[in-house]
């Protein structure tokens, strides 16, 4: 049979619908949906309560998904986490990375994290630390809200202010500092600013007594799949310091190696 038969071959249909209901629940919780009410839940992503139960069940048991014991629901666990890094690895995103961070490292003295964005929060895939009492703490496979981190705001920054919107539709944003933007408006008028920029900058906006940048790294189809940053002391980032504008042009200059490496050819005049 060929195309100009004007018919067409009807493939079967192998999807296994238990594995469907059991990724759409995980999608649902990487949105930032924590499943505290089963009910609800289960009206949301069209499943009854009962399968959504057991469900829950087992992929806490196989580490997919993780308790939130103190304010109840759920959050993706490390091993879907362990998995995640696992295949970005095999893409080439973190072996690329790790000598570039380590090289931001020495030509700055502080510490470099490389993060992706999954819902309203970010997980650090890679780190890497200068010899310091000063150095980062965050380990691999931490998660931090993205309204208030650097990496997680300039990752929000390449959505549009409506997705912005639903993403964070009646949630709080937490104060961590007084720096912290805590409305959806303040965090839209920041984002906007670090769009602008080309990079987002704290000075204590997260940890007192910290400070940060960072900057997207793009694959070759210009998407922004992940973010690199630095940090160290507050006043090495604040304004006047003498290592403001070498923090900026060293990692520009470092998420724009990763992102050449991964196939992207993107860029502008202003961000060279």
């Amino acid at each position: 049979m060929t195309e100009s038969d004007g018919t067409e071959k009807t493939r079967p249909d192998y999807s296994v619908p238990p594995v469907e209901r059991a990724l759409r629940l995980l999608r649902h919780i990487a949105a930032g949906n924590r499943c505290r009410n089963s009910s609800q839940t289960a009206k949301d992503i069209g499943i009854n309560r009962t399968t959504l139960i057991r469900l829950l069940a087992t992929l806490e048991a196989e580490r997919m998904i993780e308790p939130l014991p103190e304010a109840g629901g759920y959050r993706l666990g490390t091993g879907l986490i362990a998995l995640a890094s696992e295949a970005l690895n095999e893409r080439g995103i973190i072996p690329t990375a790790r000598p570039v961070l380590r090289k931001l490292v020495e030509a700055l003295g502080l510490s470099a994290h490389l993060g992706v964005r999954e819902g309203r929060e970010i997980v650090y895939l890679a780190r890497e630390t200068p010899v310091s009492h000063l150095a980062s703490t965050v380990r691999e496979g931490t998660r931090l809200p993205a309204h208030a981190t650097t990496i997680g705001r300039i990752l929000l920054s390449d959505l549009t202010p409506s997705a912005l919107a639903e993403l964070y539709a009646g949630r709080a944003l937490e104060a961590y500092t007084q720096k912290t933007r805590t409305t959806l408006e303040e965090l839209q008028n920041q984002i906007e600013a670090d769009r602008a920029r080309g990079l987002s900058w704290s000075v204590a906006n997260f940890e007192p007594e910290i400070g940060s940048a960072a900057v997207s790294v793009h694959d070759h189809q210009g998407h922004a799949i992940a973010a690199i940053n630095v940090t160290g002391h507050a006043s090495v980032f604040a304004e006047g310091s003498p290592m403001v504008e070498r923090i900026e042009v060293q990692l520009k200059a470092a998420a724009r190696e990763i992102s050449e490496a991964l196939g992207y050819r993107g860029w502008s005049a202003e961000q060279m």
